[in-house]
């Protein structure tokens, strides 16, 4: 839940935004800082005419072909995943930041090399962290606490506060997310999300799928208006499609069956296709090159510790690369990110961070003493937990649509290659410090740990390892790209 602290309520938004005339230096900076670039604009305005050609081919399917159950409930999740119209300006979609080209992750190499957060639909607002892939994202488990392991298992989103309980799915509670988020997409209400696909092409597919209930709702006159509203919604109404009760259960409703499309989707073979070269060595249909062999030996071993929180799996298993588990790595906070501006009211009278430079991202221990966590136990250990964020999936760590396309990785977007990821792991502990910006920053020093307190200096930080051994073991993580081909075995063997 973003803070409210800068939000206008409707009866004061005048005089909100005559004020915003005089802006301040820290919203001057601000402002510069979320205009976007040439080359950025450029590459997100591909990226959205991929997205329309993936939604009109994917009616085009659903129009067309002969569907068993399980493939209408996939392609309506697909479609409400491309969909851009369910953004509060009908400018973004759920795949704006979750693209297959990149196993799902941001697709914007411009962003991923600068802002690191992706703009929302209203184009100067941006979250605080990076997109996380939605590839196997579905195998994660409803949030639990293991007291044997002592530490909290499964959810979504960085924070893990989407657990899972009331859907008994986090993937499902995750996609409910974003359309509600002021700095993503933007509605103001989770009715306008019903309201808006109720006018989409697909509905009498989602009529046949979740009930003729589903859109019987009687909406108020104003409601398109309403729904062209940014949110958040002010504290005084914080459920501005006005609708009897019955109708908002129905509303409520319909909202989760698209969360759990959505889902569905996302738990297909499409996006979980256990196809990289890894899965091909593992079954015996191609092999390894020496470099990646050393690599994988050195990911298992107990010298970097890699597989006790990336495990590739045991008996029985499909190898995940993750334990659904949180850590804090000890990485520097990230200046780039335009969150850390964003604390004056935009011209909808909306600051989404109030603390400014000031703020600490929390992690999942703000998730924990926010209003979201369900389980007064978890709550009790808040601390522990801050600055800890979900262990992400290794595969398709490196995929990409081309070799010189930038991708950010961990939850801050501080690293930029997994070259400077490894020897992060590697060298964390064992460099100087030194400042952000600093000239030999990445490679002969590191910043200081935003959240030192609950650092893991267990698993990573000195591990010791030549320059060689790092190019190895990222050789083997380029294995983990799904698509790959038999066929790319006899090329590799060619060079």
């Amino acid at each position: 839940m973003k803070p409210r602290s800068a939000w206008c309520a409707a009866g004061v938004i005048a005089a909100c935004l005559g004020a915003g005339a005089l802006r301040s230096e820290s919203e001057n900076r601000a402002v510069a800082k979320t205009a976007l670039s040439a080359r950025a604009l450029k590459d997100i305005a591909s990226v959205e005419a991929e997205i329309n050609s993936i939604e009109d081919q994917t009616l085009a399917d659903v129009k067309q072909r002969s569907l068993d159950p399980s493939q209408k409930i996939i392609l309506l999740g697909k479609l409400i995943f491309y969909d851009r119209q369910l953004s509060v300006r009908r400018n973004e979609a759920c795949a704006f930041c979750h693209m297959p080209e990149t196993g799902f992750t941001g697709p914007v190499s411009a962003l991923n090399q600068t802002t690191v957060a992706y703009p929302g639909s209203i184009r100067s607002r941006f979250g605080k962290r990076t997109p996380q892939t939605h590839a196997y994202a579905s195998f994660a488990p409803v949030l639990h606490y293991n007291a044997l392991q002592g530490d909290l298992v499964g959810g979504a989103f960085w924070d893990m506060r989407a657990t899972g309980l009331r859907l008994n799915s986090p993937l499902a509670e995750q996609a409910q997310g974003p359309p509600l988020d002021p700095d993503e997409m933007g509605m103001i209400d989770a009715a306008c999300v019903v309201y808006r696909l109720s006018e989409r092409p697909y509905r009498r597919l989602g009529e046949e799928l979740w009930g003729a209930q589903a859109f019987a709702i009687r909406w108020p006159r104003d409601v398109k208006t309403v729904c062209e509203r940014p949110g958040p919604p002010p504290d005084s109404d914080p459920l501005p499609v006005h609708l009897a009760s019955i109708d908002r259960g129905v509303a409520q409703g319909t909202f989760d069956q698209i969360a759990q499309s959505i889902a569905a989707y996302e738990g297909s073979m499409e996006v979980n296709s256990f196809s990289s070269k890894y899965d091909y060595v593992m079954a015996g249909k191609a092999q390894f090159t020496p470099d990646e062999k050393i690599g994988y030996t050195l990911f298992r071993g107990k010298a970097t510790h890699c597989n006790e929180c990336h495990r590739d799996g045991g008996p029985g298993e499909e190898p995940l690369f993750t334990d659904f588990t949180a850590s804090n790595l000890g990485l520097p906070s990230n200046p780039a990110i335009p969150f850390y501006e964003e604390n004056a009211p935009d011209r909808f009278g909306y600051a989404a961070n109030p603390l400014g430079l000031n703020f600490r991202d929390p992690g999942v221990g703000g998730f924990l003493e926010s209003r979201l966590d369900p389980d007064r136990d978890w709550t009790s250990r808040a601390t522990s937990f801050s600055g800890k964020y979900k262990t992400p999936t290794l595969r398709n760590v490196d995929k990409r649509p081309r070799p010189d396309f930038i991708k950010a990785y961990m939850h801050n977007g501080y690293l930029k290659s997994l070259q400077e990821v490894v020897h992060f792991y590697n060298t964390r502990d064992a460099l100087p410090r030194c400042k952000v910006g600093d000239s030999e920053e990445k490679v002969t020093c590191w910043p200081a740990p935003e959240h030192p307190e609950t650092m893991n200096r267990r698993q990573l930080g000195n591990l010791g390892l030549s320059a060689h051994q790092e190019k190895q073991i990222v050789a083997f993580l380029k294995t983990l790209t799904d698509g790959y081909t038999p066929a790319q075995q006899e090329l590799e063997r060619g060079h």
